[in-house]
């Protein structure tokens, strides 16, 4: 067997310097469904629904290492004018990040934490709708990356007009 030790009795380096995220918690912050045309909206509909999803996520740091991640889900299901269900989840965690460089925590923890969190969210929103009366709502596999750079596309057009050349 090899001795994988650092020297002078040392931890093992490799092992020591690897970066890791660590979900240390995941619990659902607010959860609200609502389906206002009960009992008559499981009946069957002129046309499939028109169905809108927002998506955001929001960090904090809550010590050196840990970060709370929230990921928002919010969305409806129309027929026409008329609202079938809608719900809204802020599903969270909390992570350590540990040997992440400096400049790779932001995206880190706005990238890889909700990517992380999504499946369970995704499944309680599927379950509330299901348990709504209507067929289960599976929301497609989220492009996180995209996200954040949109975001931070947004964010820096925002600095840019405010940072611009001052008018009198």
């Amino acid at each position: 067997m090899a001795d994988t030790s650092a020297p002078n009795g040392g931890a093992p380096q490799s092992e020591d310097l690897a970066p890791a995220i660590n979900a240390l918690a995941q619990y659902a912050k607010d959860l609200s469904f609502e389906n206002p045309l009960s009992p008559r909206s499981p009946q069957a509909q002129d046309g499939g629904p028109q169905i809108s999803i927002q998506v955001n996520v929001n960090a904090q740091q809550l010590a050196e290492q840990d970060f709370e991640v929230v990921l928002t889900l919010e969305g409806d299901a129309k027929v026409k004018t008329e609202v079938l269900f809608a719900f809204e989840l802020k599903y969270a965690g909390v992570f350590r990040m540990q040997n992440i460089p400096q400049d790779q925590i932001h995206p880190a923890v706005m990238i890889e934490c909700p990517r992380l969190l999504f499946p369970f969210a995704r499944q309680i929103i599927a379950d509330a709708v299901r348990n709504g009366g209507f067929p289960p709502l599976y929301i497609d596999p989220i492009d996180f990356v995209g996200l954040y750079r949109q975001k931070a596309a947004e964010a820096q057009g925002a600095a840019a007009e405010t940072s611009g050349p001052l008018s009198s």
